[in-house]
């Protein structure tokens, strides 16, 4: 049995392929979540100190702190469980979407511009940083489109 079949000069995969990309992708958005809420809690100090000196969240900033990433976390465990993986990736693309706009309003109104990402991703320029966001998030919607056709 053919994994791809061209028509109509569109790629066509098969149902094993499809399932099998979903969850390649689920895997690779919650491994990054999980390794950035690893870095978030092990130096949470640095985190929080980050978030603190960003004037447009400093006021609930140890909140924040503590809640991105547990909902890394939460989010992580809902791509696991292929019940709840669609609304894990739903929700990762909700998160990746925040980010993005808190990249986009750091840099807007921030005078200071400091990542507190962790690990690798935090030598990332800002603009590497919003491709990087958009990248992780197409991916996403193709796992969700390759899921619901998968279904039907």
């Amino acid at each position: 049995m053919e994994s791809m079949i061209l028509k109509k000069g569109r790629v066509q995969l098969s149902e094993l392929a499809k399932e099998r990309l979903t969850i390649c992708i689920r895997f690779v958005c919650m491994f990054l979540f999980l390794y950035a809420a690893y870095a978030k809690i092990i130096d949470h100090d640095r985190f929080l100190t980050g978030l603190s000196n960003v004037q447009i969240v400093s006021a609930i900033a140890v909140y924040i702190s503590w809640f991105v990433p547990i909902a890394e976390i939460i989010i992580s465990f809902l791509l696991l469980i292929p019940q709840t993986a669609k609304l894990g990736l739903y929700g990762f693309i909700g998160l990746m979407t925040i980010f993005i706009g808190y990249i986009i309003s750091v840099l807007l109104w921030e005078k200071y511009l400091p990542c507190h990402c962790g690990g690798a991703i935090e030598k990332l320029s800002w603009t590497q940083h919003i491709w990087f966001n958009l990248a992780f998030i197409i991916i996403a919607i193709i796992a969700l489109r390759l899921s619901k056709s998968n279904k039907s």
